[in-house]
C-alpha cells in the first residue's frame, strides 16, 4: 500500500510542525510549508515548500509542485493562522482584513486549489484547524473567534458540496496549547487614553499566560492522526482541556445571559 502524502499549511512551527513530526515518525509522506522557505534551510524533519496562504498563485504554484512530485495528495491540514488581539473598536482594519486573509481566505484558497486532484482522486480528506476560541465570541479576541467561527461554518458547506466526489471535511478545533503563537499575533497597543486600557491589558496577560501554559501540541497531532483512521469523519472535532471543551457544552445548554457572565468572569471582567 502506498504512503499516504499529506499537506500541512503552516507546517514549519508550533502546532504545524508538532502535526508533520508525529505523521512523518508514523510512515506518512509529509509536506509542510512556510512563507519564507530561506529561513528554514537546515530544516530536515519533513519536506517544506514555499506558500503565502494569502497568496492564490503562491498556493497553486506549492500545490503543482508536491502533485509533480508525487502524483496525488491524500490529506490536507489547513493549519496556517495568525493570532490578533485588541478591543474591537480600536482594531485597525487593515489588521483585521489581514487576519481574515490568513484564517479564512488562505484556507478556503488552498481547499480551491486542491479539490481538482483530490475530485481526479475520487477521494481526500481536508481537515481545518480552527478553535475553541471559534464557537463565542470572547472580549479583545472577537476578530479571532470571527475568523475560526467563519471556518468551521465554510466546512460544514463544503462537506456538502462535496459529497460525491469522494472529499471528507472535517474541523478540528484545538483549546490552548504551548506554541510561538504570541510572538507572531497581531494586538492593538494598549493605550493611555482608551477606556479599555485596564481591563484588555489584564485579558492580554491572561491570554499569554493560557498560551504558556497551554498543553502538549502532540495532543493535537494524535487527534489529526485518529481522524485520519476514521472511515466517515464527523463534522467537528476538538482537543483541549475538559474545561475548553465543556465550554461549548455550555453553550449550547445555558441561557445566553448565564454563559455570558461565566465569560466575564473568565476574563476577569
Amino acid at each position: 500500500m502506498k504512503r499516504e502524502i499529506i499537506l500541512i499549511t503552516g507546517g514549519s512551527s508550533g502546532i504545524g510542525k508538532a502535526i508533520g513530526v508525529f505523521l512523518t515518525s508514523k510512515g506518512f509522506t509529509v509536506y509542510g510549508t512556510t512563507r519564507n522557505l530561506a529561513k528554514y534551510h537546515d530544516f530536515s524533519h519533513f519536506q517544506l515548500l514555499s506558500m503565502d496562504v494569502r497568496n492564490p498563485e503562491s498556493i497553486q504554484a506549492a500545490v503543482d509542485i508536491l502533485i509533480e512530485k508525487e502524483g496525488r495528495l491524500d490529506v490536507v491540514v489547513n493549519n496556517a493562522g495568525i493570532g490578533i488581539t485588541g478591543p474591537l473598536e480600536e482594531t485597525p482594519q487593515t489588521e483585521i482584513l489581514k487576519a481574515f486573509d490568513t484564517n479564512f481566505n488562505g484556507p478556503l484558497n488552498v481547499v480551491k486549489a486542491v479539490l481538482p486532484q483530490m475530485r481526479l482522486q475520487n477521494h481526500g480528506l481536508i481537515i481545518n484547524i480552527t478553535s475553541i476560541a471559534g464557537y463565542m465570541g470572547l472580549p479583545f479576541r472577537g476578530i479571532y473567534c470571527a475568523t475560526k467561527g467563519a471556518l468551521e461554518i465554510i466546512t460544514e458547506s463544503f462537506r456538502l458540496e462535496t459529497k460525491a466526489f469522494g472529499i471528507h471535511f472535517t474541523c478540528l478545533a484545538p483549546g490552548d496549547f504551548s506554541t510561538n503563537i504570541a510572538s507572531g499575533r497581531y494586538h492593538s497597543p494598549v493605550q493611555a487614553n482608551s477606556p479599555y486600557r485596564e481591563v484588555y491589558k489584564r485579558t492580554l496577560s491572561a491570554i499569554d499566560e493560557d498560551v504558556d501554559n497551554g498543553g502538549n501540541p502532540l495532543e493535537v497531532a494524535k487527534k489529526i492522526l485518529q481522524i485520519i483512521h476514521t472511515k466517515n469523519p464527523k463534522v467537528h472535532y476538538k482537543v483541549g482541556s475538559f474545561l475548553q471543551r465543556f465550554s461549548i457544552v455550555l453553550k449550547r445548554i445555558l441561557p445566553d445571559k448565564v454563559y455570558e457572565k461565566l465569560l466575564l468572569k473568565h476574563s476577569g471582567m
